[in-house]
């Protein structure tokens, strides 16, 4: 069983929801994560998945058009943007989409700009046990 799950820039929200969907499935699906571009991962990211206990500190920040040659069983789309801008590539592949806030965007207060990354974290870690619950 192969996810993608794709977002903008594959920093943030699909490095999130990658460590989360590998943790809810364990040994049952191999998931990738990409975006339309790449922006590296972001270092508040890694932050508030390490508080939950799940380290994505060794994830890269991969192109979606790396993947074209995985066959993948689901392609969830994370952002808007990313859903409007992927590329199509050949596959037989279920499609999910979810528009989850950017955290990159918060501003404010170190504490607040931590608190809407937590905020999202735990929106992404809902939908990603709901998803492997039902889909796997």
């Amino acid at each position: 069983m192969n996810i993608l799950i794709l977002c903008t820039g594959n920093s943030c929200r699909s490095q999130i929801a990658h460590g989360y969907l590998q943790y809810f499935a364990g040994n049952r699906a191999t998931v990738y994560s990409a975006g339309v571009e790449t922006h590296g991962v972001n270092p508040k990211a890694i932050a508030t998945m390490k508080e939950d206990g799940i380290d994505i500190s060794g994830h890269t920040s991969n192109n979606v058009l790396e993947y074209t040659g995985i066959d993948f069983d689901y392609i969830i789309t994370v952002c808007d943007n990313a859903k409007e801008r992927c590329p199509v590539f050949p596959s037989k592949a279920q499609k999910f989409h979810y528009n989850f806030p950017d955290p990159a965007k918060a501003t404010g207060t170190e504490a607040e700009i931590t608190a809407a990354f937590a905020s999202v974290r735990a929106q992404i870690k809902e939908y990603c046990k709901n998803f492997v619950d039902t889909h796997l």
